[in-house]
């Protein structure tokens, strides 16, 4: 029989990463982790902002942003501009202040549409590795290391598997989708 072990890990990286994606979609509430994916230039190095300070809730829709180093005020600034959020920012003596726009229908669709481009994404990543896998598996057939029913049954398993990392995308999505919608 063949050895999951490896793809059962790449399964659980591909949701993972599918996870994180979707943390950073924001629904009502501004929360830090939508700030996870900008970058900060910080001494002439690609840094994630909680790298050079905290990220904090102010309100229901505005995140604080307070550099440990007040000279890269500037940076975050532009970086967070940068990244194309669909915020306000703004800068003071404190740090940078980033203020979420109230979600209108028109951006929710938006942003349910993103949804399912990231559900997509994660789903062609799945079944990039379970190619791997079959090729694998056909391999290890033509080598004779696996009998022609034991290629038929891993091939059984792998799309078991596949499924089930599909069924959890799904539900995932599901849930971002009813965020957005209420």
């Amino acid at each position: 029989m063949y050895d999951f072990k490896t793809f059962k890990q790449s399964i659980t990286d591909v949701t993972e990463h599918f996870k994180e994606e979707l943390s950073a979609i924001r629904t009502g509430r501004a929360a830090p982790a939508l700030l996870d994916n900008v970058k900060v230039d910080s001494y002439g190095t690609k840094v994630p902002i909680n790298q050079v300070g905290s990220v904090t809730v102010e309100d229901a829709r505005t995140l604080r942003v307070a550099p440990w180093d007040l000279q890269t005020v500037h940076a975050v600034e532009s970086a967070i501009q940068d990244a194309d959020l669909g915020v306000s920012v703004s800068s003071d003596e404190k740090g940078v202040r980033v203020t979420f726009p109230e979600l209108t229908s028109e951006r929710r669709e938006q942003l349910i549409k993103l949804t399912k481009t990231k559900l997509e994404e994660a789903r062609v990543t799945l079944r990039r590795h379970r190619e791997d896998v079959w090729t694998d598996i056909q391999k290890q057939e033509k080598d004779g290391t696996l009998s022609e029913d034991d290629k038929f049954r891993s091939k059984e398993e792998m799309e078991k598997l596949v499924k089930d990392g599909n069924t959890v995308f799904d539900e995932m999505a599901d849930k971002k989708e009813k965020e957005l919608n209420s």
